[in-house]
């Protein structure tokens, strides 16, 4: 029997693991299993709660709460800002930081994240120094047709794809998997096709990497202010984004060349789980 909890942020969703000693053997198969939403839990991901001391390439605090998270394929991500706000919420619930504390140091692959849990029950994490490839726009192969994207990083790959006015974002098949060039995103890219609605204010759709379509991407609402940012020429000034995904709203802050995350952190169970004997 193993112990879970469920949680979401905007409808992303996540099956969370503590383990602070590294006594799980977290194989790919184990995740997927999890992940199963008919054979097992259900998740995009699995969030595993471990010391920065049993995580190899880890150069931190060899105390801090490391975020190591695995997509649902059972593949090692770098980064995933829902995840992240996620992470923070649970290790307050199982009293793995004191509840009084505000602001949250926690380990990634993609480097140190700080998480403030807000008085209205969202968290806001900084999320960095995004990273945008200027000038160049690779090309995304998806729903018979090659977008033209910008290319971000968030500490993991993103394609950013603004649609014009001749394509509808709800019409999109993101049912197959998007082709791109290896040279261009050797480690795989999380596609996010993006509609205006007003100014400041965007909806968009998510291909994950190892998941499939997802009905939110904490990472790619940040590289969708990053693109449409300098898609509007907008990209030296500070501006604040509203990004509409299916799973809900978050909001991003854009200052001196970093990034904020802000949006909800739900768990919604706790259990445990028979894991079945590996084959």
């Amino acid at each position: 029997m193993l112990h879970f909890a469920k949680g979401h942020g905007t409808r992303n969703d996540f099956v969370l693991l503590t383990d602070p000693d590294d006594a799980l053997d977290l194989t790919p198969q184990l995740v997927s299993f999890l992940c199963d939403r008919r054979g097992g839990i259900g998740g995009d991901g699995v969030l595993r709660v471990v010391r920065g001391a049993h995580v190899e390439g880890w150069g931190g605090d060899p105390e801090v709460w490391f975020m190591d998270y695995r997509n649902a394929d059972g593949s090692i991500a770098e980064m995933c800002g829902n995840g992240v706000r996620v992470f923070a919420r649970h290790l307050v619930d199982e009293g793995l930081v004191e509840p009084e504390t505000r602001t949250i140091p926690i380990g990634t692959r993609a480097g140190l994240r700080e998480a403030e849990l807000l008085d209205d029950g969202r968290v806001r994490v900084w999320m960095g120094r995004p990273e945008l490839t200027a000038g160049t726009h690779p090309t995304v192969a998806m729903d018979e047709t090659d977008w033209a994207a910008y290319q971000v990083n968030v500490g993991n790959p993103h394609a950013v794809i603004p649609l014009g006015q001749e394509h509808d974002l709800l019409a999109l098949d993101l049912t197959g998997s998007p082709s791109v060039d290896p040279v261009d995103y050797p480690d795989g890219v999380n596609v996010e096709f993006v509609e205006q609605v007003s100014e400041r204010h965007v909806r968009m759709r998510v291909w994950e990497r190892g998941v499939g379509e997802t009905e939110s991407c904490g990472t790619g609402t940040v590289a969708v202010a990053v693109a449409m940012a300098e898609h509007e020429g907008v990209a030296t000034e500070p501006t604040t984004w509203t990004i509409d995904v299916p799973g809900g709203t978050v909001e991003v802050e854009l200052r001196d060349g970093q990034a904020w995350l802000t949006g909800p952190a739900v768990i919604v169970a706790r259990g445990d789980v028979a894991v079945p004997e590996p084959r």
